[in-house]
């Protein structure tokens, strides 16, 4: 088949390789215009731009496809499917019906269940035990489109939502290749989304990641794994910022206010609202990221209070 792809962020790029290794043509890459990226805000292609670009592939980077003349762009390449993964540009009606086949989305979650900009993050930090991607056809709606395919993958007690993205970028490349021949043969079995279990992934913002000591420990835990790699769980340390990327339980029970530090033997344990935490990997402010064992042994932190915290 002839196949434009249509991504921008690393989560895409196993997908077009995995179409690149196929027997079908990639005849166009869409990905979003270059932005301003990293701490020098220079300007920077996308993921999927700089896959495309090593594979000599076209490009197109258009803002939307409001205007005729960036729909005709697309039908000239008379493509018999568009594959869409985390593109971040909404495409109308009238674009999704350009292709033979018409569009196929991944998303990174088992719809209904959270529809719409961040279901990795949103599947840890509700707890969900499991996850997946599904393969779906799209409509004018958001993320409510027949389903043609899902992949299952249970959620580990260690999986940060940056490992849980790894996974899921690469389980949707395997099923979409596996759902290919499905669709050339003409042989879909879409399934309409159930209307029961929706609910939706709004997108993350820094605040929400200001860790509150006041809750159970789990929960702290919980927080910290499903803002790694961004916003970054957060707390105070005096007036500068502390940036928590990893933690585990600690098997003691603690009897202190929530955020009070306690080192032992070497390890950084935090008081939540039932137990301790402890911190195993941190960023001080203005500092790289470290090992909490190696920062202890240039700074005293025990008895320090972490804060502020809400209510529980």
């Amino acid at each position: 088949m002839n196949i434009v792809f249509a991504g921008t962020p690393e989560f895409s790029v196993p997908t077009l390789n995995a179409l690149l290794q196929s027997n079908h043509h990639v005849c166009a890459v869409y990905t979003q215009p270059d932005r301003p990226a990293g701490r020098g805000r220079k300007v920077q292609p996308s993921p999927v731009k700089q896959c495309a670009l090593t594979h000599n592939l076209p490009v197109q980077q258009p803002f939307n496809f409001n205007d005729a003349q960036t729909r005709d762009t697309l039908a000239d390449y008379q493509a018999d499917l568009m594959i869409v993964v985390a593109y971040g540009v909404i495409l109308p009606p009238e674009v999704l019906s350009i292709p033979r086949y018409g569009c196929i989305n991944i998303h990174a979650s088992l719809l209904p269940r959270w529809r719409g900009a961040a279901p990795i993050q949103r599947a840890i930090l509700a707890g969900d035990e499991e996850t997946g991607v599904t393969l779906m056809q799209m409509d004018k709606g958001l993320d409510t489109g027949d389903m043609l395919a899902t992949s299952r993958y249970t959620i580990q007690a260690d999986d940060t939502s940056d490992t849980l993205h790894n996974q899921l970028s690469l389980l949707g490349a395997e099923a979409l290749i596996s759902l290919l021949p499905d669709v050339e043969q003409r042989c879909l079995k879409p399934i309409t989304q159930p209307k029961l279990g929706v609910s939706y992934a709004h997108k993350l913002s820094k605040q929400e990641a200001s860790i509150n000591w006041n809750k159970p420990a789990l929960d702290v835990l919980t927080a910290i794994r499903g803002y790694n790699p961004w916003p970054v769980a957060h707390t105070l340390m005096g007036n500068e910022p502390l940036r928590i990327w990893h933690a585990k339980l600690a098997e003691q029970h603690q009897h202190e206010i929530p955020g009070r530090v306690k080192i032992d033997q070497r390890r950084l344990l935090v008081a939540c609202q039932d137990r301790y935490l402890e911190i195993t990997e941190l960023q001080a402010a203005n500092k790289r990221r470290m090992k909490a064992a190696d920062y202890l042994t240039a700074h005293a932190l025990d008895n320090l209070t972490l804060g502020p915290n809400e209510a529980p």
